[in-house]
């Protein structure tokens, strides 16, 4: 069956960096747009990231020039490399297999991302 599984997470500083990823498996991977998606206490889940299968990218304003989303096929996996980070960006970091021709959208159970002041 399909499996989202993150790491990465962890406690970091204000002006840090941590690098997120994402590996699947029961899918073929390299033929979905994938996703990258953050919940922080209190607040709705949002987009943070997202990639197409042949590279484009996406970003929440909020996250441009500080975080970059990338994909290795052959690893079956999607990264989200995050720099500069802020309080703000605390949250639990979800992957997510966005829905394609009928399929389904599938989500991993998450990393947190705490970035302490």
């Amino acid at each position: 069956q399909v499996q989202l599984v993150e790491s990465g997470g962890g406690l970091v500083q204000s002006g840090g960096s941590l690098r997120l990823s994402c590996a699947a498996s029961g899918m073929i991977f390299s033929v979905y747009v994938m996703g990258w998606y953050r919940q922080a206490p209190g607040r709705q889940r949002e987009l943070v990231a997202t990639i197409s299968s042949g590279g484009s990218t996406n970003y929440a304003d909020s996250v441009k020039g500080r975080f970059t989303i990338s994909r290795d096929n052959a690893k079956n996996t999607v990264y989200l490399q995050m720099n500069s980070l802020k309080p703000e960006d605390t949250a639990v970091y979800y992957c997510k297999r966005e829905s394609r021709m009928g399929v389904a959208d599938f989500w991993g159970k998450g990393t947190l991302v705490t970035v302490s002041s």
